[in-house]
């Protein structure tokens, strides 16, 4: 009986245009999040991207378009990352409290990873805190398909770990305190390493941050657990 192999399917080479258009996206993250949108014109973007100025008109409509597409390119490599640690939004809850609490912890640390540790996170936060001082329709596409999603998301796990509600006030605001800290370490990024004596923020650096980060969650969900132990006693 004669073995069949099966062929690894090749991988289609992006065509010029693909990478032009690529490379358009990568310049306006970069270059919107450092000087704005206003700020930026589309012969510095093109210059950045070493495209022809016209291209920004043929693959975006404009720049305006350029602004939708990079928050778009935002909005799909989170997702990625979330999803990796989250499981999508639709996807069922832990099944017991432990499992909740180890996806809680897996994700603090993935989270610390791409925010604190990786190069790319550094023009995404750019881009985004602008969207958020002055907000536009990019902000409404991240909003939607970032933010939301991926808060509700995380207070589900939350109400699976604790049995606080999901939706109430209080696990809202506990998430956006998770989220908050680890945000801090990338746009307080220069203050952390001054005071801290480091050269970089690193894989290495980045441990240590995982460490602190999970024992304030570590010590959030005791806080809980007592007092959800004081409340059976009464």
């Amino acid at each position: 009986m004669s073995k069949q192999t099966s062929a690894k399917k090749p991988q289609r080479e992006a065509s010029p245009a693909d990478q032009t258009r690529v490379a358009l996206v990568h310049a306006a993250l970069k270059l919107f999040g450092r000087q704005g949108f206003d700020g930026t014109s589309t012969r510095e973007i093109a210059a950045e991207a070493k495209a022809n100025i016209g291209s920004i008109a043929y693959h975006f409509g404009g720049k305006e378009g350029l602004r939708a597409a990079a928050a778009d390119f935002i909005v799909e490599t989170i997702q990625g990352i979330a999803g990796q640690a989250l499981g999508t939004p639709q996807a069922a809850a832990p099944s017991n409290p432990e499992a909740a609490r180890a996806q809680l912890f897996a994700a603090l640390e993935r989270m610390v990873g791409f925010v604190v540790a990786s190069p790319q996170a550094g023009e995404i936060v750019q881009f985004v805190l602008r969207e958020l001082s002055h907000p536009t329709a990019a902000l409404d596409r991240i909003y939607a398909g970032v933010f939301e999603p991926t808060h509700r998301r995380l207070c589900q796990i939350w109400e699976q770990a604790t049995g606080e509600p999901a939706e109430s006030e209080a696990t809202r605001l506990t998430m956006f305190t998770i989220i908050g800290q680890v945000i801090y370490f990338r746009i307080g990024r220069e203050a952390v390493m001054r005071r801290m004596g480091w050269r970089e923020i690193g894989d290495k650096e980045a441990a240590k941050v995982v460490a602190v980060a999970s024992d304030n969650l570590r010590a959030m969900l005791a806080a809980r657990d007592a007092a959800a132990g004081k409340k059976g006693k009464s």
